[in-house]
């Protein structure tokens, strides 16, 4: 089937290749699969603010008993829809409340979005292609990171791809199931994230059938009341019973500001250039790179069929729609991830050039490698007190780390400049065990210290809290993983006052009323009490 595509096919293995190549490619997938999404998942403190700030919230809803609103520190959180913090209290139910059972349903459904995209690519191209495009997904950078991450876009993810899957289905085969179908997983999607869930596949199939001359059936499936139903009772009653519970202040809190306003400003500072997602996308795709700049020409054969059509525009949107977004974050670039996948695995055999397909896989191996020796240099030089404290600590790094660091790194250059006859389909099985390197250096080492770089120390910080039962308010330090840890809400405060134990960092120390007593110092994070 590929074979008509355009594409290279390499010869197949025959008797006993042929077996082993079939019991190769299932253990890869799941080593992939395994080292990317569940290798010492719950090994890390929670990473970054979006983090903590979810799981913070799943924490309350569960002390409150509140299943339709979220809190945050005791205050409303209109950020984003019910569904991905259902998950997350079903998990931390089963599993109890830690970093594992906040991020699990976020892997599984990382694992979820990769079982669709074989799925799929086995049913409209071929299964060794299949097999590539769920490999490809499994160990790139950027579904490494947010598959790992307990928050939202995993999830999303998962609901794009299968809306726009059946999309496609409806593009060659009209049929009401498929168009159904998909309004019900965006349905799960406007429950996950809201309506990019909804504007992506109606945006991207609206190119699609367009080009494709469709548009009489594309009008047709959009106007299919029992979707609209079915969109309707899935989505419909969280929405109807939080603007019951919440009135104007959820319109104005999750419709305007985190969804108009987003698009229209950039919120938190998330600010960006028109060429962000440019390099953006280069390392999101990372160790892929090369084979990524060896797909992209694919664009030019938008018409070649309905799949190169439909796979093009929904890349295509999603890169156009949030380089024109006032709010810039790298893994919204990910909405597009899913065709991307597909063709690079189609093109997988069109790169000839070992170091073209692989120098990619130098660069997280050698950040990697590289990250102690960086931070030790850059420490001392930074002008601000909290990051000068901050970047300052490399007991992370013990002589395992560094010894993992260095033989990942040669690996991946051994792959590179090995001399040897070029194996069938090119420098194809080398980059496949690359990507193994480097997931491994990004899940296993890379994340691991930058979670405990920036969040250790507010974990240790809220564990000493907790056991010693201190009343904590918080100032000038956005840190909602110290709410997870220490079980209790830490509301911020503008006036310190006489009396009060206060979570801040090391540059705001001069700001508070002296004299205070120092509890708690590491990392630049700091636990003092205001003397009386």
């Amino acid at each position: 089937m590929s074979a008509a595509r355009g594409q290279t096919v390499p010869v197949p293995p025959s008797g006993a290749r042929a077996v082993s190549a079939a019991w190769a490619w299932p253990v890869l997938l799941a080593a992939a699969v395994w080292l990317g999404l569940f290798y010492n998942l719950g090994a890390i403190p929670l990473f970054d603010v979006d983090e903590g700030a979810f799981g913070e919230a799943t924490r309350e809803m569960l002390v409150r008993g509140d299943y339709v609103s979220t809190w945050l520190n005791g205050q409303p959180r209109f950020d984003k829809p019910i569904l991905i913090y259902w998950l997350q209290a079903a998990s931390v139910r089963l599993f109890g409340l830690d970093e594992f059972a906040l991020r699990l349903p976020s892997a599984l459904a990382a694992m979820a979005w990769i079982a669709a995209i074989h799925t799929f690519t086995r049913q409209v191209v071929d299964r060794d292609t299949a097999r590539a495009a769920a490999f490809i997904a499994a160990t790139s950078a950027g579904v490494v990171v947010v598959g790992r991450g307990a928050i939202a876009d995993a999830l999303l993810n998962l609901f794009l791809a299968l809306a726009l899957f059946d999309v496609y289905r409806e593009l060659v085969d009209p049929r009401p199931r498929w168009r159904r179908r998909a309004f019900f997983w965006i349905a799960l999607g406007v429950l996950t994230k809201g309506p990019v869930a909804l504007l992506v596949p109606a945006a991207a199939s609206l190119l699609a059938f367009g080009l494709q001359r469709r548009m009489a059936a594309w009008w047709r499936a959009v106007r299919d009341p029992a979707g609209w139903l079915i969109l309707l009772a899935v989505a419909g009653p969280w929405y109807a019973l939080e603007y019951a519970a919440r009135g104007d202040a959820f319109l104005a809190g999750f419709v305007m500001r985190h969804n108009v306003e987003r698009f229209l400003v950039p919120l938190q500072g998330h600010a960006g250039s028109p060429f962000f997602y440019v390099p953006a996308l280069l390392l999101l795709m990372l160790p892929y790179t090369g084979l990524l700049l060896a797909a992209l020409p694919g664009i030019r054969r938008l018409h070649a069929t309905p799949l190169d059509t439909l796979l093009w525009c929904w890349f295509l949107f999603v890169f156009g729609f949030f380089t024109l977004a006032g709010t810039k974050l790298p893994h919204y670039l990910l909405y597009g991830a899913t065709p991307l996948f597909i063709q690079m695995a189609r093109q997988r055999h069109a790169l000839r050039s070992r170091v073209a397909a692989l120098w990619p896989a130098l660069v997280p191996a050698a950040a990697v490698a590289a990250l102690p020796f960086v931070l030790r240099l850059a420490a001392p030089g930074a002008r601000n007190a909290y990051a000068r404290e901050a970047l300052g600590r490399t007991d992370m790094f013990g002589p395992a780390w560094h010894a993992q660091a260095v033989a990942l790194l040669a690996c991946v250059v051994l792959l590179v400049l090995w001399p040897g006859r070029p194996a069938t389909g090119g420098p194809w099985p080398r980059l496949v065990a690359a990507a193994l390197a480097c997931s491994y250096a990004i899940g296993g080492l890379l994340l691991p210290a930058a979670a405990e770089l920036q969040q250790g120390p507010v974990k240790r910080a809220a564990l000493l809290a907790r056991q010693a039962g201190w009343p904590v308010r918080s100032w000038r330090i956005n840190v909602p993983s110290f709410s997870v840890y220490r079980r209790a809400v830490t509301p911020a405060t503008s006036t310190p006052r006489p009396g009060d134990v206060i979570l801040t960092r090391s540059d705001a120390l001069d700001g508070l009323p002296s004299p205070v007593r120092v509890l708690y110092r590491e990392g630049g994070v700091l636990l003092v009490h205001v003397e009386r």
